[in-house]
């Protein structure tokens, strides 16, 4: 059973991160377990979910340095259910590492887990890479703006060259479109266009609305359904997309 996912694209500032950690705390919900592996040099996720990357001692750079990745494992502040192979601005130095190296470490680990999430750097480098050839699975996320459609295709040539050379088993699952205003007329005309360019069955329904709450939960390093009916729009969308996943992931 494929259950390693892969949560990318070269754009910064589409809420990768907050997708990521949102399907995690969908997942906790619904009393699933997730292990969500960090390979962005930010650490946001890492941070997000409760640690501290200025005191790690071992951590996604030293998984690709071939350290064991049980040490490395750390339970998130957020849940038992929840569990955080951690990034660190070390990670930097492994942009010229094996992409094979991560495969090797989450392969082992991903029957103790109902989906391994890797949160992947804003860059189509050699960690984007290594991400995706440790996972089953590529899931998109953009949001509906002129900049976050930009280079979409080159994500998915990026998607289809580790195919080739690194990892046949990989499937682009499909797109998370994030940060959806109420009202849009620009929204819904990227939303047309993304259509255009992936095809109307690629898009996850539903979408996630761009709201206030979502900034509230990452400053203050909450799950988002921690704030019961103050984020149940969101908390809803997370939960039904966790479900979509869940499907892909049988």
């Amino acid at each position: 059973m494929g259950r390693i996912v892969a949560l990318l694209n070269q754009k910064g500032g589409v809420g990768k991160t907050t997708v990521t950690v949102g399907l995690a705390s969908a997942a906790a919900e619904a009393g699933h377990r997730v292990l969500v592996v960090d390979i962005d040099p930010q650490a946001s996720s890492t941070w997000v979910l409760g640690l501290d990357p200025e005191t790690i001692e071992t951590s996604t750079a030293e998984v690709l340095g071939k350290s064991s990745p049980q040490g490395a494992i750390f339970e998130s502040t957020w849940s038992e259910r929840i569990h955080v192979m951690p990034a660190t601005n070390r990670l930097q130095a492994r942009e010229q590492g094996k992409p094979k190296r991560l495969r090797d470490a989450l392969t082992p680990l991903a029957e103790h887990y109902d989906a391994i999430l890797i949160d992947c750097p804003p860059s189509l480098g050699n960690l984007t890479t290594s991400g995706l050839t440790a996972a089953d699975h590529a899931v998109i996320v953009v949001e509906p703006s002129a900049l976050g459609l930009r280079g979409i295709s080159a994500v998915a040539d990026v998607i289809d060259e580790v195919w080739d050379d690194h990892n046949g088993e990989l499937e682009l699952a499909g797109v998370i479109v994030n940060k959806v205003p109420a009202v849009s007329g620009e929204a819904d005309r990227r939303y047309e266009e993304l259509t255009r360019i992936v095809g109307k069955k690629a898009i996850w329904q539903p979408v996630i609305p761009q709201r206030v709450i979502v900034n509230q939960a990452t400053g203050e390093r909450r799950p988002i359904h921690s704030y019961g009916a103050r984020s149940i729009e969101v908390s809803t969308a997370f939960d039904q997309l966790w479900k979509r996943l869940r499907k892909t992931l049988r």
